[in-house]
């Protein structure tokens, strides 16, 4: 019988007991957070927060979102101690989007020369959800013997999980599943789904995310990927084995789109790989509960 090489921590009661207080806003104001910048990666203008200073993170978002809605509760609080870039994907938020077959490999490529530009060589990769997905493709990449020479992908040191896709793709190939695109205000409601709490997802928030989703103009870039047969040969299930890195993975414990099950097959396929659950959650413990993500999260990067 296989050992399974992960440990699994659940959150203080210290935290929870936080977590009962009147919860925050789900969505930080953009008023509270610096401007972006912009640099070219292969000639797309590429948006990003860049915060702090000290050892780098480096935030990628998930599907259909941007760094400020999957990340901007936690920006701040990661900020005053590290350097924090999180940047629009390509073909999402304020980023470019040019008309591609987007896949799992477009983000890794693009993320590799995002660093490259920047000059990052020595970084804690973080994702969540899609953005889990991209960052664990990417380790795998980045540490295969052959990745050398001026276009070898930077090497993460640390790597952290959040709620990541790419364990289970066989749902990718289904064409009678409806594309998740929200076409009207109405669907705009689904949004809901991401959060265990229904209670904190106003009126006031569905409408603010819906108008980020309007202004971001994304909806081709998220039909390219559902609909593009490439990505659900991208799974990583069979090569997370490879990553070598230090790995927190980070689950919500009531995540109803990427099953916690999924979070536990990560944390068992990676060697060392430590699994933390955040109780009363859903799918994004980074916008749901803050504080108990950057008890997991804080930690874990500033170990020597």
């Amino acid at each position: 019988m296989r050992i399974m090489n992960f440990a699994i921590s659940i959150c203080s009661l210290a935290a929870v007991a936080l977590s009962a207080q009147k919860p925050a806003p789900l969505l930080t104001p953009e008023s509270q957070l610096p401007a972006r910048h912009s640099v070219r990666v292969f000639g797309q203008k590429i948006m990003y927060y860049d915060m702090g200073s000290g050892p780098v993170i480096v935030l990628v978002h998930g599907f259909g979102s941007e760094a400020r809605f999957d990340w901007g509760n936690v920006l701040k609080p990661l900020a005053a101690k590290h350097r924090v870039l999180a940047l629009d994907q390509i073909g999402f938020g304020a980023s470019d989007k040019p008309f591609i077959d987007y896949s799992i490999q477009t983000y890794v490529d693009f993320l590799g020369e995002f660093l490259r530009t920047l000059h990052v060589h020595e970084f804690t990769l973080a994702g969540e959800s899609l953005g889990g997905w991209i960052s664990a493709l990417y380790t795998i990449e980045s540490l295969v013997p052959a990745n050398t020479g001026p276009a070898a992908l930077p090497k993460p040191t640390r790597l952290i999980l959040e709620d990541a896709a790419g364990i289970s793709t066989e749902h990718l190939g289904n064409r009678t599943m409806p594309i998740p695109i929200a076409g009207t205000f109405a669907d705009a409601h689904g949004v809901a789904i991401v959060f265990h709490d229904r209670s904190r997802v106003t009126e006031e928030f569905v409408r603010e995310s819906w108008e980020m989703k309007m202004k971001a103009n994304d909806g081709f870039t998220e039909r390219s990927i559902w609909s593009n047969p490439k990505v659900a040969s991208e799974g990583v299930k069979d090569r997370i084995g490879t990553i070598t890195v230090p790995t927190l993975v980070v689950w919500g414990g009531n995540d109803e789109l990427v099953p916690l099950e999924q979070g536990r097959e990560y944390a068992a396929g990676i060697p060392g790989a430590k699994l933390t659950i955040v109780p009363d959650c859903g799918h994004a413990p980074s916008i749901e509960k803050p504080s108990e993500f950057l008890a997991a999260v804080v930690p874990f990067i500033e170990a020597r």
